[in-house]
């Protein structure tokens, strides 16, 4: 090949690097500027300290696996301000429950690291909420997963339960930085490596690469969020969200209750009654008795108004009852009274895999002004 031809799309990028720069001075000024927030994020000042204990940064394989998670963070900036806007929401709580419980405050950085706060997040592996616990694990810190409850959901549920394994990893093994490598990849394996390796020290442990990342993950994420303005995060009081407030209600639900009817009694929507008690599976509260989170200023005659909803819902229901006939078929009932066949399986709690049978009552409320079925074919609707 022809030297020309070798050197010139070499000219070609130099010349577009130079045009770059005289034209756009300001792209270019960003991008150092941005190198420098990076290169400053890295400089340690004084020693790194996780739950009191102090990292051994002077080790250089340690130092490099610190930097690399600070400059993945830094390198996510829309999820790092994220964080930082989450934090004036839940870590108050968060605090006050690692206080009440003699734990380390750093441990609340755990709960970014699992979810970013997310009370909805969810792993491949199962693991679900704030403080990402698999369902054995929350089970047998006394929480419940189930078809009508999953309270890893619920903060403020699952935080106790999460502190509590915290405690118990740490009498187990002795540190935190170990208590944490156990609770990411489960305290069983983290113990046999110990015993297998011989080793005792987190950073000198060779364990699965997200584990020998977590530690440092937590670390990142503490250094960002204590000192946010080091690191190029300008946020004003007004850019935080706001903490939320609730009251707690106590409801006997004597069979599974609409959470619409909920949200009636208190004077809110669907929607909130949903995001307060994000452990509540589905759109029914199971029987029995249960807390409920609602807006503060729905408290006041609360049980008063649902009884009175639970009792005309009641009526309403037994009015609007429809009995399978032979040949029918889910589908072919929501066509026929013109209603969503998702509705259908909401109302009577079924899903579409389930089979009907002939005689089985089904309840329905037909969509106003769409009807052109003969309303007859619904039990008592000629009464009411």
């Amino acid at each position: 090949m022809n030297k020309t031809m070798l050197i010139m799309p070499n000219l070609a990028i130099y010349t577009v690097a130079i045009l770059v720069s005289v034209l756009f001075p300001r792209l270019s000024l960003a991008h150092a500027i941005e190198d420098d927030l990076l290169l400053s994020a890295l400089k340690l000042e004084q020693p790194i300290r996780l739950c009191g204990e102090t990292v051994p940064a002077d080790d250089p394989q340690v130092l490099e696996r610190f930097e690399k998670e600070m400059l993945v963070a830094m390198g996510n900036r829309p999820q790092v301000i994220l964080w930082l806007k989450r934090t004036t929401r839940y870590f108050p709580y968060i605090e006050q429950m690692l206080r009440e419980n003699g734990l380390p405050d750093d441990l609340k950085y755990l709960a970014v690291a699992e979810s970013a706060l997310r009370m909805h997040a969810g792993s491949s592996k199962g693991a679900m909420g704030v403080w990402q616990l698999m369902p054995q694990t929350a089970r047998k810190y006394g929480l419940v997963v189930d078809d009508n409850f999953d309270e890893r959901r619920n903060l403020y549920l699952s935080t106790p339960a999460a502190l509590t394994y915290l405690k118990a990893l740490y009498e187990r093994f002795g540190s935190w930085s170990l208590s944490l490598a156990g609770y990411n990849m489960g305290e069983e394996g983290l113990e046999a490596e110990i015993l297998e390796q011989g080793v005792t020290n987190y950073y000198q442990l060779y364990l699965p690469l997200e584990t020998q990342r977590f530690v440092f993950r937590i670390l990142a994420i503490k250094r960002i969020v204590e000192a946010p303005r080091n690191h190029g995060f300008e946020l004003s009081a007004s850019d935080f969200y706001t903490p939320e407030t609730f009251s707690t209600v106590r409801v006997n639900a004597f069979t599974d209750l609409p959470l619409r009817l909920i949200a009636n009694a208190a004077r809110t929507d669907f929607k909130t009654v949903k995001e307060f008690n994000p452990e509540i599976r589905g759109h029914y509260l199971a029987a029995g008795t249960r807390n409920v989170n609602i807006p503060d200023d729905g408290e006041a005659g609360f049980h008063d108004r649902l009884a009175a909803l639970i009792e005309a819902d009641a009526k309403i229901r037994s009015q609007r009852v429809y009995v399978v006939k032979e040949g029918d078929s889910l589908s072919g009932i929501a066509q026929k009274f013109e209603v969503p066949l998702a509705a259908l399986l909401i109302w009577n709690r079924i899903g579409l895999s389930n089979v009907i049978h002939p005689g089985q009552r089904l309840v329905i409320f037909p969509a106003a002004g769409g009807i052109k079925t003969d309303l007859k074919d619904i039990e008592g609707d000629e009464n009411g």
